[in-house]
Order: structure tokens, then C-alpha cells, then sequence
């Protein structure tokens, strides 16, 4: 097994991690030989590390050594530094979000198809354990069709960082924690999206979104909220799951939480009325202890191999990445429409994907 030659472009907090954490699990295909950074003081730790460093992007594009880049820059500089490295005959694998527009994606995949080169979006998240748990669901029916999918990271520590306040930069909420979120949700659905509508926050008063609240309606009906917060000092779910037959509730990346699904007993008590306040319900009593069950949460592993496995694969074997361009494409379509519109455009108007 011949392994793929890395060269890390940025040095940075993601570069760094794909470099001690990600790429250190498959070294029998994944070997780093060297890495680039604008910073010295991030070339002082990567040479402490063991690392070859480059003086320069084009030194490292110049070592024939080096089969693949991975672009883990600001960014703003993603398009500039790919296509260069696709024109260098190099594959690139690029964080997300991968540019700043769908026009700047199309620039990067033209010239992945004229020089035949591999070029993928790390969209990691697709292999984290709670969307698996959800994505399972959608699958299996244990809560019935699914009809509402609500999708949430919140925290109180702001936006982090000093690049990612600027608009230049491609900084914000949208770019930052939505490319994760849209992704999730547009692998999960394989339907086209009906309605889109969004409010984004500026609270903390940078040029841009603090944090955003979206609302997507899908031509089979379903729909989603997704939200990201940045000044949530208590959180809500992580995922809140509607189905015909159940519901999912998955707290946090601890997997706590409760999936509850109506009973298969065809005789089950009536729901008594509840003291609400001054009044009394039955509509919002909770149901019979017979009506309803408590299920374990479903399998959270992959049934797809991890991410660098697929490099090498489609750059050795030519099989099928898991995470298509077409389908970050369509992530970028829809950030164009939330970004691009005018705030008050997008609250007043339902959007389409053509």
C-alpha cells in the first residue's frame, strides 16, 4: 500500500489537529511530510514537531515529493491556494466552508476536471455519532415519517478568534457552524428545498452573524430549523426530532437524551386532564404510561469509512467520495441565499434552490 504524500497548508487550530489527530489514525495511507504557515510562530512548533517546512506555498507545491495539500486556511484565501494546487498537479483535500460563494466553488471544480485531480471538502460531520443517531432514524422509522428535523449548537463564549469577525474573511455563524448544519441536513434529505427563510444576529455588533435561526421546508413536506447561537447561556437540544409515531431529543455530543415512541398496544388509557397554571388540559397532558415506550438510541457508527480512507480510495481506486462536490454545491447555493439577500428579503420572501 503505497501511501498519499500530505503537504499542510496552515499550521493553525485545524491544521494542526488534522495533523496530530486525524491523520495519525491511517498512516498506512495518510503521511505527512511537511507543512506551510504565514506564521512563524507556527513553523517553530510544526519544526518542533519533526516536521519539513516549506519557505513558501510554491516550495511546497514544488516537491515532488508531495502528491496531496490540504488547505486549512482562512477562508478567504481557500479558492486561490486550491487552484493552485490543482494546477500544480496536486489533489487537495480543503475545510470548509470551501469558499465564500458558489461562484468561487465553480472556479475551483473547473479546474479539478482540466488538470484530473481529486479535490474534496473535509465535511467531518458527517461522522459525528448524534447525526448518525439521527440519520439512522430517518431510515429505520422506529418514530414513524419523519416531518421536522431541529438542528442546534448554541454557546455563550461569542464568536472565537480574530479572522472570523471579518466579513473579508469569511467570517460568521453562517460560514462557520452553518456549513455543518446544511450539510447534515442535505445529506440526511434527499429532497429539493421548497421554502428557505432566515434571521441573522448581530447582537455582539461585529460586521458579521453572531449566530442565525433558519427555517427550511422541503418539497415532501418536512421541515427544519436550524439555529445557531453564540450568545445562549443555556442551551436547547442539540436535535429535537418529530416523527408520526415518536419523538427524538439528543442533548448534546454526549448522546444524553430520550427517544419515546407510541406504544404497538391497541388499548391504552385515555390521558386524564392535568392542573396547567390557573386551568386544566387534556391536550397537553402527557400521554398514558401504556401509550407510549422508551427506546434505546439506534446504532451511531458509520456504515461509510472515515474521510481519509475515501481519499485514498478515490485517488488510488477512483471510488466514489463520500462527500460529493455536487452535494457541498448545493451547501453553498443555500448559504449564497441567506448571506446575499438582504436580511429583510429573507424574512418576508419564501426562496428557492433552483
Amino acid at each position: 500500500m503505497k501511501p498519499i504524500n500530505f503537504a499542510v497548508i496552515g499550521y493553525g487550530g485545524m491544521g494542526s489537529y488534522h495533523v496530530h489527530t486525524i491523520m495519525l489514525q491511517d498512516q498506512e495511507r495518510i503521511q505527512v511530510i511537511g507543512t506551510y504557515d504565514i506564521s512563524e510562530g507556527r513553523q517553530t512548533v510544526s519544526a518542533e514537531k519533526g516536521h519539513k517546512l516549506y519557505p513558501s506555498y510554491e516550495a511546497a507545491l514544488g516537491d515532488e515529493q508531495v502528491e496531496a495539500v490540504l488547505i486549512a486556511t482562512p477562508n478567504d484565501v481557500h479558492k486561490e491556494l486550491a487552484i493552485q494546487a490543482l494546477q500544480a498537479g496536486k489533489h487537495v483535500i480543503c475545510e470548509k466552508p470551501v469558499t465564500l460563494t458558489t461562484e468561487e466553488f465553480d472556479e475551483i471544480l473547473a479546474v479539478a476536471q482540466e488538470t484530473n485531480c481529486v479535490f474534496m471538502v473535509h465535511q467531518n460531520r458527517r461522522w459525528d455519532p448524534d447525526f448518525l443517531i439521527i440519520r439512522e432514524l430517518c431510515k429505520n422509522q422506529q418514530i414513524g415519517d419523519i416531518f421536522q428535523i431541529e438542528s442546534r449548537v448554541q454557546g455563550a463564549n461569542g464568536i472565537p478568534g480574530d479572522w472570523r469577525h471579518l466579513k473579508a474573511h469569511g467570517g460568521g455563524m453562517v460560514l462557520d457552524w452553518g456549513v455543518h448544519l446544511f450539510d447534515q441536513l442535505l445529506f440526511l434529505i434527499d429532497q429539493p428545498i421548497k421554502k428557505i427563510s432566515a434571521d441573522l444576529s448581530y447582537i455582539l455588533g461585529d460586521e458579521v452573524d453572531d449566530g442565525f435561526s433558519c427555517w427550511i421546508t422541503f418539497e415532501n413536506g418536512l421541515r427544519a430549523v436550524i439555529e445557531v447561537g453564540t450568545t445562549n447561556y443555556t442551551k436547547l437540544p442539540r436535535w429535537y426530532v418529530k416523527g408520526t409515531e415518536g419523538t427524538a431529543k439528543i442533548e448534546d455530543w454526549d448522546l444524553s437524551g430520550e427517544l419515546i415512541a407510541a406504544s404497538k398496544s391497541e388499548i391504552f388509557s385515555t390521558p386524564q386532564p392535568i392542573q396547567a397554571g390557573v386551568g386544566l388540559t387534556k391536550t397537553m397532558a402527557p400521554p398514558s404510561e401504556d401509550a407510549t415506550v422508551k427506546l434505546p438510541f439506534p446504532n451511531s457508527e458509520a456504515e461509510y469509512v472515515s474521510f481519509y480512507c475515501n481519499f485514498y480510495e478515490v485517488v488510488r481506486h477512483q471510488a466514489d467520495p463520500i462527500v460529493k462536490n455536487c452535494e457541498v454545491r448545493k451547501v453553498m447555493e443555500l448559504i449564497d441565499i441567506i448571506l446575499m439577500a438582504k436580511p429583510e428579503i429573507v424574512n418576508e420572501k419564501e426562496l428557492q434552490i433552483v
